[in-house]
């Protein structure tokens, strides 16, 4: 089995699957490859996955190896792990301090809104054009992409080839372990059932149940009087005020529309333009934090790469259990070994009714055998279901005009995205798109014509 990852340079992530994949039964003997544009940012995650082959004895159970050259990395390929970043941290600036001038402020900027806009745009043709090489070198592979915006990149490599794509996504788990603390139940993966439906980064949970009972009563009596559920280890313990001075943007929505949407907060708030405001302090308010580029470039890149050194040279050792992430037990499953249920963006063939066919979304699914089945969702309440398609519809749309370089589309997009509506003047919305093509035209050479 010959696994590859395009972006394998990533500080963040390439440690992490390096490890579930060598320790994930199934997937032993597999070819590991590791792509990467950056010839430094490959040479240490290099060193550093021969680190962990050393630590966990497993130096001749796997072949690992390095390319800059994507038809090396993808010639026979059975699973691409997706992580790219086009124009990096210095596109990702535009793509946050842009929206500033015009009274936008997002927490994260890599899924709609302004910022979620433009990183599809530059990301779209660079997907595509990997998914076409893959036509070419491994037309059978899996694409499992982790890079966002996850719904516009999966749908792009669905709609322009033949290829197959999961996007995997962390953000529901995230939810589920905060409702264990809520709900005072023991483990959110025994005792925690749910439906969700949604969008990457704006899934709902539109039935919950605990232990067989229906969770949502539980959870509104819990959110009204700030104590956890009785349970058999006694009284309920009072709520911690972090806890839910974190998440107070999910839990308004569920008062709202009576379904828990199942992202973080700073995720979440991208998706309406109520939270992230002047009166709200950019956020502050409702518990919720800009990152910023220069945070991101001076201390999470700094800490990733300390990481990556401290495991090469010995000074730390990786964890022994596998991670929450869920890619290395997704290839595991497709190559047979046995079914796995996870949270799954792919292509909407009915799972979700009222959502056109094609769209991708995000529900739970069973993965297989070289198949992937996303489960049924039933009826979905009427607010919830005018949220995704709204988004979807709006994605929908940024993949056609990433495609093409229509710029009319993009604007479209822009006036149909609700972050984008918070501004007050229509007029400087077409001046906003094209301040931001501008600032990333050596990465839209689609968008500028001769």
């Amino acid at each position: 089995m010959k696994i590859t990852i395009v972006g394998g340079g990533s500080y963040c992530w390439t440690p992490t699957f390096f490890r579930d994949i060598i320790c994930t039964e199934g997937l032993q003997g597999s070819e590991i490859v590791l792509d990467d544009i950056n010839k430094k940012h490959l040479d240490d995650l290099h060193q550093c996955c021969k680190a962990i082959l050393r630590q966990f004895g497993k130096t001749r159970e796997f072949k690992l190896s390095v390319t800059t050259d994507l038809p090396t990395a993808l010639r026979r390929a059975d699973y691409v792990i997706l992580t790219i970043t086009t124009g990096g941290y210095d596109a990702m600036e535009n793509d946050l301090k842009i929206p500033y001038k015009y009274g936008i402020w997002q927490p994260v900027g890599d899924t709609v809104g302004p910022g979620g806009i433009s990183r599809a745009l530059r990301n779209i043709p660079v997907v595509v054009g990997l998914a076409k090489a893959m036509e070419r070198y491994c037309p059978n592979a899996w694409v499992l992409n982790i890079t966002n915006p996850m719904s516009t990149l999966t749908r792009c490599i669905g709609r322009e080839t033949g290829i197959r794509c999961i996007g995997l996504c962390h953000e529901l788990y995230g939810t589920l372990a905060t409702l264990q603390r809520l709900l005072g139940c023991d483990n959110w993966r025994t005792d925690l059932d749910c439906i969700s439906v949604g969008v990457n980064h704006m899934p709902w949970i539109i039935k919950l149940g605990c232990n067989g009972q229906d969770a949502f009563p539980l959870l509104r009596k819990a959110l009204a009087e700030g104590r956890m559920p009785p349970n058999a280890k006694g009284p309920g313990a009072v709520l911690d005020k972090k806890l839910l001075g974190s998440n107070q943007v999910k839990f308004a929505l569920f008062k709202a529309f009576n379904a828990l949407p199942a992202a973080a907060d700073r995720h979440l708030v991208e998706f309406f333009p109520y939270f992230c405001t002047e009166k709200t302090r950019k956020g502050a308010a409702v518990g919720v934090a800009l990152t910023t580029i220069e945070e991101r470039r001076e201390t999470h890149t700094p800490a990733w790469k300390k990481f990556v050194a401290d495991v090469t040279h010995g000074r730390k050792l990786m964890k022994t259990q596998i991670s929450p992430e869920s890619t290395s037990r997704v290839m595991a499953a497709l190559a047979g070994l046995s079914e796995w249920k996870d949270i799954i963006n792919i292509p909407n063939v009915g799972q979700v009714p009222g959502i056109d066919k094609g769209v991708v979304v995000e529900t739970l699914g069973i993965i297989g055998r070289d198949h992937v089945y996303g489960l049924p969702v039933g009826d979905v309440p009427p607010g919830v279901l005018t949220q995704i398609q709204r988004h979807a519809t709006n994605q929908e749309m940024t993949v056609q005009a990433a495609v093409t370089g229509d710029r009319g589309m993009v604007l479209q997009v822009m006036l149909n995205d609700p972050l984008c509506g918070s501004i007050r003047d229509g007029r400087l919305m077409e001046k906003l798109m094209d301040e931001m093509l501008r600032a990333n035209k050596k990465w839209l050479p689609q968008f500028f014509g001769k």
